[in-house]
């Protein structure tokens, strides 16, 4: 749908976003480790590493060699894979615009545990809506999709610049843009029912995760809809 390049939003308590910068250095680590080094087999890393809902709820079992990890654990080792370079360019892209912004208002421990956990509740709701599935899932998308979550209900006025449709540059407010992505992801697993590869469930469940966990995890005193902050 859109690319986002710029928000106007400085931030309040933070000097750096270390942690958002941390994630998105360990994902790109992680995506040339799985494409750049001899004897990696990508598929089989993604099945090994990747969130597989058939493993996750005890319906089939990997071979020996390729149970790396346990069943559980994957739902945080999938936050850190990527199919592609754009899969991990667009996920890292929105992560850098928008979670600066969230980790100020949540500080930078805090920010990383509600990042995991909006992944993990993101993958765990993609799994429940096929449970037999023997496709992995994974991708940074549903923690990112939390991130977006947090950012509207922060600062939903904010103006964003974006790029829309790869060459149209737009500065909207935040709650249009991002209540756009949101119906985006809701519709789109209603038109395209079979043959995609889009987790469009666990990026719907991340933003509403994302949307409700902010309010525990923001620091005391941070306002919700930036309140008596003027635009």
């Amino acid at each position: 749908m859109f690319l986002p390049l710029y928000d106007a939003n400085p931030l309040r308590v933070i000097a750096f976003q270390r942690t958002t910068t941390a994630l998105i250095a360990l994902c790109t680590l992680v995506f040339l480790y799985q494409n750049q080094w001899a004897g990696i087999d990508v598929r089989a890393f993604a099945m090994a590493y990747g969130m597989v809902p058939a493993l996750l709820f005890g319906h089939a079992e990997l071979t020996p060699e390729l149970a790396r990890v346990p069943a559980g654990a994957t739902l945080l080792t999938t936050l850190f894979l990527h199919g592609d370079l754009p899969h991990l360019l667009g996920n890292m892209l929105f992560l850098w615009v928008f979670g600066d912004n969230v980790e100020d208002a949540m500080g930078h421990l805090r920010f990383l545990v509600f990042y995991l956990l909006c992944g993990v509740l993101a993958a765990l709701a993609h799994g429940l809506v096929d449970p037999y599935s023997v496709k992995p899932l994974i991708g940074a998308s549903g923690a990112v999709a939390g991130v977006l979550g947090a950012y509207v209900m922060l600062h939903p006025r904010v103006r964003i610049l974006i790029l829309v449709v790869g060459r149209l540059p737009l500065y909207l407010p935040a709650y249009l843009i991002l209540g756009a992505w949101l119906m985006f992801q809701l519709v789109m697993p209603i038109l395209v029912k079979e043959g995609h590869s889009v987790a469009w469930w666990a990026h719907g469940a991340g933003f509403v995760a994302g949307a409700v966990l902010v309010i525990p995890f923001r620091r005391p005193g941070v306002v919700l809809f930036d309140r008596g902050v003027p635009h």
